[in-house]
């Protein structure tokens, strides 16, 4: 049985669909962004003085502390190592003399 070439055509896959549509141009997104109320009060970034900060290396411990205090840290919601990082952190800098 040979094929017509026009029975069901499968239909594009939803990533060439995207690819397929007009995306807008720079001059049409500085428009609507100009036209749009919460941009209004916002300066343009100078990016070209940007610098890159690496976070310091961070070293995987084992350390025993109260369980009320773990309570605390965690009751505040995801981040907790990072909050009692940034309490420790802060101990550290006020006994250097606040370096």
């Amino acid at each position: 049985m040979k094929s017509t070439g026009n029975a069901s055509a499968t239909p594009p896959k939803k990533d060439q669909r995207k690819a397929s549509q007009a995306q807008p141009s720079d001059a049409a997104i500085e428009a609507a962004i100009a036209n749009d109320p919460d941009w209004a009060d916002m300066e343009a970034i100078d990016w070209s003085v940007a610098e890159v900060v690496v976070p310091p290396k961070k070293h995987a411990i084992s350390i025993r502390l109260d369980e009320d205090l773990i309570g605390f840290f965690k009751a505040e919601g995801p981040g907790y190592q990072r909050r009692i990082n940034a309490v420790l952190r802060g101990y550290m800098r006020q006994r250097q003399g606040g370096r």
